[in-house]
């Protein structure tokens, strides 16, 4: 049985602390209780997903986010029922209520019955992934004027590789990568460490922007392709992203990082007249901050002009222009490290398991 301390929250907690919450457990569900320990429902990332997309606030407490129908027991109960119930509603913990609307227990399919829980839904990914590493990564100067920034190391491994291996759990096996600055340096470092996964390249002439190298793709591939920065390590489910952008049919999906920014100063609003309206003492800010991983369809791919500088931001707005659907997949805060500039690259040397 998992500690109870570890899948129940408080409803007073924010979408962030929850988020942070489900990261440290592992377990994929909280059970919300209220402060005199009432049931109220259960959440899960699917649920924070749902509401940040359908709008809702993103500075809301759990309890206007979780799910209220949530499957329960009570005493006594069957195993061979609760068995089929579980597999049907694909749900690998229950929570057992007394009398009183109280947890007193957690079942766990895989404890109950002593098989593996099967999951629900797509594991493995079979698109092309692509890693933009043609920039010069300045913002580490003056490391990355000998080393590219994709070689710097996390542990004893480089950052590329820390990036290309988080996806092989997922069946992958091919890499692309764009390159342009001290390309020489990044192909004969990989021809030298001969890993057991195969890289092409997507070369670079001259510089081209974070999405310009990928018209050399256009026509390529008859399905999307995931695109992501080579300073970004992201650590979660990537068949759920491809789930999400190809059932909302997005032509971009962004997986976006919900982050938030405390202000250590009190904060002036004024009104028309130059007046003071408010005085907020150091407010905390909540944004969807956009991560460097895409997964762009063939219409987007498109839309790239060829062999010319062009950014990212460039093909999203010319993508919504022409009508088609760009995505957002949230992400917590903790799932993703940056290691483009030297504050986030030091916590990311913390952040990732060596």
């Amino acid at each position: 049985m998992p500690m109870l301390n570890d899948i129940i929250a408080k409803d007073n907690l924010t979408l962030i602390e929850s988020m942070s919450l489900l990261n440290k457990t592992a377990r994929k569900i909280l059970f919300v209780v209220s402060e005199d320990q009432q049931f109220l429902g259960s959440l899960s990332d699917g649920d924070i997903r749902r509401w940040i997309l359908n709008g809702g606030a993103l500075d809301a407490k759990i309890h206007e986010v979780a799910f209220r129908n949530t499957y329960i027991l009570k005493k006594p109960f069957a195993l061979s029922k609760i068995k089929t119930d579980m597999e049907q509603r694909h749900i690998e913990y229950v929570p057992v209520l007394d009398a009183s609307n109280k947890i007193i227990d957690v079942l766990v399919y895989e404890q109950l019955f002593n098989e593996n829980f099967k999951r629900s839904g797509q594991t493995q990914i079979d698109i092309p992934i692509v890693v933009m590493a043609g920039g010069k990564g300045t913002r580490l100067d003056p490391f990355t004027k000998i080393l590219p920034k994709p070689l710097l190391p996390i542990g004893d491994k480089t950052t590329l590789e820390v990036i290309l291996e988080r996806f092989l759990p997922f069946g992958v096996d091919h890499f692309l990568l764009s390159v342009n600055y001290k390309s020489q340096i990044i192909k004969s470092y990989f021809n030298e460490l001969v890993p057991n996964y195969k890289i092409s390249y997507l070369e670079e002439d001259k510089p081209l922007g974070t999405a310009g190298a990928l018209s050399q793709l256009n026509g390529k591939y008859n399905k999307s392709i995931l695109v992501t920065n080579c300073d970004i390590i992201i650590d979660t489910d990537y068949a759920e992203i491809l789930n999400h952008h190809t059932t909302q049919k997005n032509a971009i999906t962004i997986v976006a990082s919900l982050k938030k920014y405390e202000i250590p100063y009190g904060v002036c609003e004024i009104d028309n007249s130059g007046d003071l309206s408010s005085l907020r003492e150091k407010p905390e800010l909540n944004y969807l901050v956009n991560t460097g991983m895409y997964i762009l369809s063939q219409k987007a791919i498109k839309m790239i002009p060829p062999n010319c500088f062009y950014n990212m931001t460039d093909l999203v707005e010319r993508v919504q222009l022409s009508g088609e659907r760009v995505g957002v997949f949230p992400i917590s805060d903790e799932s993703w490290a940056d290691t483009g500039e030297w504050h986030e690259y030091k916590k990311a040397l913390e952040w990732v398991p060596r």
